[in-house]
């Protein structure tokens, strides 16, 4: 640090500030304002020490440490009422703007009198009086203290007053004020209006240090009331990322950790709170410590609320903490400090506020956010649950009708009736029936491992006088076992059941759903055998057909019959398919899915829709892979696992983002996300669901969601998991966002770590253009040297590849980062000269008429951006002979940039009059007049019957007269 050896002059003082105000949010920041100041006081000027002062205070301010700010307030007003004339115009400013953070900040501090508040009011109202100032900023403060302590008569009177005001230079920026008077109307449970007033916020009209930071938390909750989820989820994203970086900002910070307990992602609450632990217990801004525990309270109750009272969360440093004890101590704390603010204030209006706040039910039960925030426990109500009286458990035979009932028509729950009837059974006395019906489900539920409950139940049913069903029974034993691969005893085990179903049922003996039950049990052990062993199809198209002539036109209203044709034409389906007639498959699982859906039983159609789209898809239509998708979703609805719907949603998504429909993909990118999440695949599928939506998000413009959900994706993403690929492509995609959002050093590392591990692979076009992006992003950084090395890079593997143009793009961004370097105008001169020589090389050797015009235009851009090169090479420093030369120089040049671009005559048009437009303003540097006006008319020509709507024409017309507005003087 500077001031280590001792700061040397005002200027040095000034720089070191400067760099000062640069730096993170915090007490390092704050401790080195405080020992700027000690230099500042030992250079005896007092401008340096109101000056250094004002630092102080600003960073004060911008910190945890804001009880801080009152001591070098009071100093400097006491500099101002004793020597103004020592303050500077801009430190006159200043010390009346500071006004309204000192007047803020007090009641911020309960320690600090009401009545010191109001006097402190009224001398600010005194003083901007004094100043010629408007009063609007004054009534503003004077609405924060009204409203702060609960007289909302007098708040609103105030409010009325700051808005009648006349605006100047003090009063708080649009962005702030907005801000303030949406607060006003959300205060009076006016959601739509306060969202109205923040549109030009959110929109990016106005902003400022902590704008839209603190609109984009304030919106969170409003949004979700008035039921506008996605917007609110975008918000939560864009929003938090602002605010993460700044200490300052507890807040805000508090109202997404809010967010986060109302809509079911208490589990990315808690990262939250892991991410500031020092917001338990900074003490420097009561009011907003108060805030952050009172949503720390929410969070903890609504987790013990779930059954999670016990888990490990994230607390005060010192200890380990339960969410139950955490709840207790973050309540206690937060209350106590608004019986404080009311002790002092003379009301119950903060403590009034807070305990509603704590007191907050859910809003939604689940808002999938796009990052990865797996459930803290299952999906259940919102609302408290009123524990009424147990309503009288059903009777044995009215459970047994109920089970009887779903599964006779194939709903999804059947399969837990039965289970009930079980345990409502016990060890009673029931009929051998009912005993072999609850053997028969539960050796369903148990899928290869029910080979002797099938067996069990078959003996049941015979003693109960049903042959029929006990043969279908042994018949499910059998297709069993080749689920467990015993394929030679499945085939073995099934011939003597499907014999004497036969007989029976020829000899009216038995039923045709327990026939039709055998017969199909064996068309699946068939079909298992074609599948896993690629043998016998045309024994199992057989034994299909045979199930398909038993039931066909049977069905009528039953479902069983019905199921069972539908479940035959898919085999017949499957056959195809295996046989590579992919369209006749795909017709014959549509029929399937339809006689499904027409049966009423939908959610079995999911499995044949899913079987389509993937035809589809290989076969390259798109439409019907897309139509089928939706199907199965909409078929499937809620009775589809969770890992189910997680795969749905993200085949959807790849179909969508490839016809262009990235908002639409992007929806089903975050519902893929979450369902993955709910599955336990947040590292695998959930992961590969984020990096499709993150790439869709930045399709869409929305680079801070995207950066949210993409670096979300990347703590998951492995090469092992899912390719090198997909990790290089998510580095890639946050590069471009972060590059969006002005976030250049992170994107230099992003963009760097994509192209270490491209550097491997044997076609290097995406080494090159990420080494070529790292390059763009460490310039924009700052980091010129480290930028030439990465454009150097990037410039031999062009050379390498033979690619002419980004060769001679990286070596006209190496010119202009010369000049910033000790390379200098010379440096940055030779490389851009060797961009020329580049472009001429390549257009002598390229026979292609095509690919010569793009060279030419590539020539023609690099002499521009050389003559721009050497114009702003010219040091105002310089000897006007040497400026002269550089201008000369400059025209030459851009004259021959002007020649190239009219060899490609309409093409280049826009660039060739660009390039004029750059020569007649050299010419007019050079003394030179009527050449200056000679090239502005030549621009005007060229757009003589040019679309005058043409936003280029017009510009360019409107700059060649500017041009030549001194020579018609």
């Amino acid at each position: 640090m500077a001031e280590a050896g001792g700061i040397a002059d005002f200027d040095a003082l000034r720089r070191a500030m400067a760099e000062n105000s640069e730096e993170p949010e915090g007490p390092a920041r704050n401790a080195r304002a405080e020992r700027l100041l000690v230099e500042a006081e030992k250079l005896n000027i007092p401008l340096a020490v109101i000056e250094a002062l004002g630092h102080q205070l600003k960073v004060y301010n911008y910190s945890s440490e804001k009880d801080k700010m009152f001591v070098p307030f009071a100093r400097l007003l006491r500099l101002w009422d004793e020597r103004p004339g020592d303050f500077d115009e801009y430190e006159t400013h200043s010390l009346h703007w500071v006004f309204k953070w000192v007047t803020a900040g007090m009641l911020d501090q309960p320690h600090i009198p009401l009545a010191s508040i109001e006097k402190w009011l009224g001398e600010m109202e005194h003083r901007y009086r004094l100043a010629g100032h408007s009063e609007r900023a004054v009534r503003s403060a004077e609405f924060s203290v009204a409203g702060h302590i609960g007289d909302l008569a007098r708040a609103e009177r105030a409010y009325t007053a700051w808005l009648a005001a006349d605006r100047d230079r003090m009063a708080d920026c649009h962005a702030c004020e907005l801000h303030g008077q949406g607060g006003w109307q959300l205060r009076n449970g006016r959601d739509a209006a306060a969202l109205e007033l923040w549109g030009p916020v959110l929109e990016g009209e106005y902003s400022c240090a902590h704008e839209p930071h603190t609109v984009l938390a304030s919106s969170l909750l409003p949004l979700l009331r008035l039921g506008r989820a996605d917007e609110a989820r975008a918000h939560h994203l864009r929003g938090f990322r602002l605010v993460r970086p700044m200490e300052s900002m507890r807040g805000a910070y508090a109202d997404h950790v809010e967010f986060c307990a109302l809509t079911g992602n208490e589990a990315r609450g808690l990262e939250l709170l892991a991410e500031r632990p020092a917001y338990f217990t900074d003490t420097g801004q009561p009011r907003s410590r108060m805030d952050f525990l009172a949503v720390v309270t929410l969070l903890m109750e609504r987790l013990t609320e779930l059954g999670l009272g016990g888990q490990r969360v994230p607390g005060p440093e010192g200890r380990a903490w339960s969410a139950g004890e955490l709840a207790g101590h973050a309540r206690a704390q937060a209350l106590e400090l608004a019986a404080r603010f009311d002790a002092r204030n003379g009301t119950s209006y903060v403590g009034d506020q807070l305990r509603e706040r704590m007191a907050q039910r859910p809003l939604v039960d689940r808002l999938p956010l796009g990052v990865r925030t797996p459930r803290t426990a299952p999906a259940g109500p919102v609302a408290p649950v009123v524990r009424a009286p147990a309503p009288e458990r059903p009777s044995l035979p009215a459970l047994i009708a109920e089970a009887r009932r779903l599964s006779d028509t194939l709903q999804p729950h059947a399969m837990e009736a039965w289970a009930a009837v079980a345990e409502a059974a016990g060890n009673t006395e029931v009929d051998t029936r009912v005993r072999a019906e609850i053997a028969d489900h539960t050796a369903m539920g148990r899928g290869p491992e029910g080979v002797e409950l099938f067996e069990r139940a078959a003996a049941l049913y015979a003693e109960a006088g049903d042959e029929g069903e006990a043969i279908a029974a042994r018949a499910r034993a059998a297709y069993v076992r080749a689920l467990a691969g015993e394929l030679d005893e499945a085939t073995a085990a099934i011939a003597e059941p499907y014999d004497r179903i036969l007989a029976l049922y020829a000899d009216d003996a038995t039923g045709v759903r327990q026939t039709a039950s055998v017969l199909m049990s064996r068309a699946r052990i068939l079909m298992r055998r074609v599948h896993e062993r690629s043998q016998g199809a045309d024994g199992a198209e057989q034994a299909v057909r045979e199930v398909l002539a038993l039931v066909g036109g049977r069905g009528g209203a039953d479902v069983r019959l019905v199921a069972r044709a539908a479940e035959g034409r898919a085999m017949l389906a499957e056959l195809a398919e295996h046989a590579g007639d992919a369209e006749r498959a795909g017709e014959l699982f549509r029929q399937a899915s339809a006689q499904f859906v027409g049966a009423e039983l939908p959610w079995f159609a999911v499995e044949y829709e899913v079987r389509v789209a993937a035809l589809a898809h290989e076969q390259g239509d798109m439409a019907e892979a897309e139509r089928a998708l939706r199907a199965a979703l909409e078929h499937g609805g809620p009775l589809v696992e969770p890992v189910g719907r997680a795969q749905l949603h993200l085949q959807l998504a790849e179909v969508l983002g490839g016809r262009g429909a990235a908002e639409e993909a992007a929806e089903h990118a975050l519902q893929a996300a979450h369902w993955a999440d709910e599955a336990g695949e947040s590292s695998t599928m959930g992961a590969w669901a984020r990096h499709q939506l993150g790439g869709l998000l930045l399709r869409q413009g929305r680079f801070a969601e995207a950066a949210e959900v993409l670096e979300s994706a990347l703590a998951d993403l492995s090469a092992e998991t899912h390719g090198d690929g997909a990790v290089v492509q998510t580095q890639w995609w946050l590069g471009d966002c972060l590059s969006e959002l002005g976030e250049h050093h992170a994107a230099a590392e992003r963009r760097l770590q994509a192209a270490e591990t491209a550097r491997h692979w044997p076609e290097q076009h995406d080494h090159a253009t990420l080494a070529h992006l790292a390059a763009e992003s460490l310039g924009n950084a700052g980091l010129a040297a480290e930028a030439d090395l990465a454009y150097t890079r990037a410039g031999e593997l062009w050379r390498a590849m033979g690619n002419v143009h980004f060769l001679v793009r990286s070596l006209r961004a190496r010119a202009w980062l010369a000049l910033r370097t000790e390379a200098g105008t010379a440096g940055a001169r030779g490389l851009m000269a060797a961009a020329v020589a580049e472009c001429e090389t390549a257009l002598a050797a390229h026979p292609d008429p095509a690919a010569r015009d793009r060279l030419t235009a590539e020539l023609g851009h690099t002499h521009r951006q050389f003559g721009d090169l050497l114009a702003r090479s010219a040091s105002e420093d310089a000897e006007d002979a040497a400026i002269q030369d550089a201008f000369e120089a400059a025209l030459a040049e851009t004259t021959a940039a002007i020649a190239v671009f009219a060899e490609l005559g309409e093409e280049e048009l826009h660039s060739r009059t660009g390039a004029e437009l750059a020569a007649g303003w050299l010419e007019a540097d050079l003394s030179r007049p009527a050449d200056a006006a000679a090239r502005a008319r030549a621009v005007l020509d060229a757009y003589e019957g040019a679309d005058p709507d043409d936003d280029t024409v017009r510009a360019r017309r409107a700059e060649a007269r500017q041009l030549l507005e001194p020579t018609e003087a």
